[in-house]
């Protein structure tokens, strides 16, 4: 995986809340394609790495350095995000289909209207998540499996570089966390993917590397996981 390109640099990150280091000088490329798992104790730092990682938080130093196709610095990374399971109000008439075309229309102008090219996309990601007969479906009624499915359609539709997954498997049963497993897999192919998980057992199934946080940062390379 060395010579993939780099698509996120993270160079001696150090962020703190008041006074209190949540990241002690932390460095980390991802590459294209990579499959990272991020391990650690409740408290150590994981969400705040990927919190810095998506411009949520400010670091008090270091850098986080995006690249382009032609592994030059840019501002704009196309990051898709699936933060951890998230529950809805059952009278809140909204359809699986209007979820994931939410991610075609975040960040755009509240007035634009879906081409039938984003009908097309949203049809096809519903399809490859086998949602497809459940598109009508108000998401309140799903199970939590098929709900995780659709958030990740919401977080894929705009054809990330990066796919960021915080704790997707909690709140899940044995067999819809296996079947999102198989589903990363695929994806994977497409895209580079952090999968930020407590479950040691099932990062170290899927990931190709591993990192442990715990206010620093220790890598696992991907021989070492498997």
């Amino acid at each position: 995986m060395e010579d993939s390109r780099p698509l996120i640099h993270v160079d001696r990150l150090t962020v703190c809340y008041d006074d209190h280091e949540v990241l002690h000088e932390v460095t980390l490329t991802i590459r294209e394609r990579d499959f990272l798992g991020v391990i650690g104790p409740n408290g150590g730092g994981k969400t705040t790495l990927i919190k810095a990682i998506l411009g949520l938080v400010k670091p008090r130093s270091g850098t986080i350095t995006y690249f382009d196709d032609n592994r030059q610095p840019t501002d704009d990374l196309n990051i898709g995000y699936l933060p951890q399971y998230s529950s809805f109000d059952a009278r809140f008439p909204i359809t699986v289909r209007e979820v994931v075309s939410a991610g075609l229309l975040a960040g755009k102008s509240p007035f634009r209207h879906l081409s039938r090219a984003d009908h097309e996309s949203i049809a096809e990601i519903l399809r490859m998540l086998e949602l497809g007969d459940l598109a009508d479906r108000s998401i309140a009624t799903l199970s939590g499996g098929q709900r995780q499915r659709v958030l990740m359609a919401r977080a894929l539709i705009g054809q990330p570089r990066l796919l960021i997954l915080d704790e997707p498997s909690t709140y899940i049963d044995a067999d819809s966390a296996e079947q999102l497993y198989r589903l990363l897999r695929q994806i994977n192919e497409h895209c580079a993917i952090i999968l930020v998980s407590h479950d040691m057992e099932a990062v170290f199934h899927v990931a190709r590397s591993v990192v442990r946080v715990n206010r620093t940062l220790h890598f696992r390379p991907a021989a070492e996981v498997f």
